[in-house]
């Protein structure tokens, strides 16, 4: 099986900076052509002249994905531009401490909505798109789409500042499964990248804001090193490529093994 995404039409949420921006360039230099879609207009344009020789290749989309009607909108200026989408990627992720004894912040329900529904509701709507553009299409084995969704190891760890951010991330890999398993007869497959001590644009905020936080990310990492978000990157690849054919409802860690050390720095015996 090959690695490559050549030729194939992605559309990157987050895309206008940290690890959202680099799964975009990745993209582009692996030969997709490439939607980069966020909120932030003057970023999306200042990125995509960045991408020197691949204006054919890539163009940006701004817009609140909060809104249906951006959605749609989205789909139309990606179908307008390339005539199909074969790649979606969920790479919009909002991390907002909040003290959890706070019942008047609505912190739970703002992360629930920009991590969750919005990539629910514009998975649905890419989903639809994939099924439509394959009717009439010689049955084939592999998938006629992938949709990859961009979590955290917050759905597993417990921090209760990042509550709301935990509790969004845990829903976020739950829907891959279920939407896995939903849309398998349709050959869509989807599947999650979990992120932890990767060089997201809300890390290197707080490493910037907290000069020891870095190195307490570091003493929590068996690998000793924050990983690079062309690393992770990298890995969204292998899942929208047909060497991950039989992959789907997956939930793929990368996090140079801090999930594998005990949190709780008492010993239990």
């Amino acid at each position: 099986m090959s690695f490559s995404i050549a030729g194939k039409t992605a559309i990157v949420t987050g895309a206008a900076n940290g690890v959202g921006l680099a799964i975009a360039r990745h993209f582009v230099d692996q030969g997709a052509n490439v939607v980069l879609t966020d909120r932030d207009e003057t970023r999306l344009k200042a990125e995509l002249s960045a991408l020197s020789g691949t204006t054919d290749s890539a163009i940006f989309f701004a817009g609140d994905l909060r809104e249906r009607l951006t959605l749609a909108n989205l789909i139309s200026a990606t179908v307008d531009a390339y005539d199909r989408i074969d790649i979606l990627v969920n790479a919009t992720r909002q991390c907002l401490a909040s003290d959890p004894l706070d019942d008047q912040s609505d912190a739970v329900q703002d992360a629930l909505h920009q991590n969750l529904i919005a990539s629910l509701k514009l998975s649905q709507m890419v989903a639809k798109r994939m099924i439509a553009q394959a009717e009439g299409l010689e049955e084939r084995k592999n998938a006629i789409g992938s949709i990859i969704n961009l979590s955290s190891i917050a759905a597993r760890r417990t921090q209760p500042e990042l509550m709301a951010y935990s509790i969004a991330s845990a829903a976020l890999d739950q829907m891959t499964r279920s939407m896995a398993v939903a849309f398998a007869g349709h050959r869509i497959r989807i599947n999650g990248v979990a992120l932890g001590s990767v060089m997201s644009a809300n890390l290197k905020e707080q490493m910037h804001a907290n000069e020891e936080y870095r190195a307490l990310i570091l003493r929590q990492t068996p690998m000793g090193r924050i990983g690079a978000a062309s690393e992770a990157a990298e890995a969204v690849q292998f899942l929208a490529s047909d060497a991950a054919a039989f992959m789907t409802g997956q939930i793929i860690t990368i996090d140079g093994g801090r999930t594998l050390l005990d949190p709780v720095s008492v010993p239990a015996h």
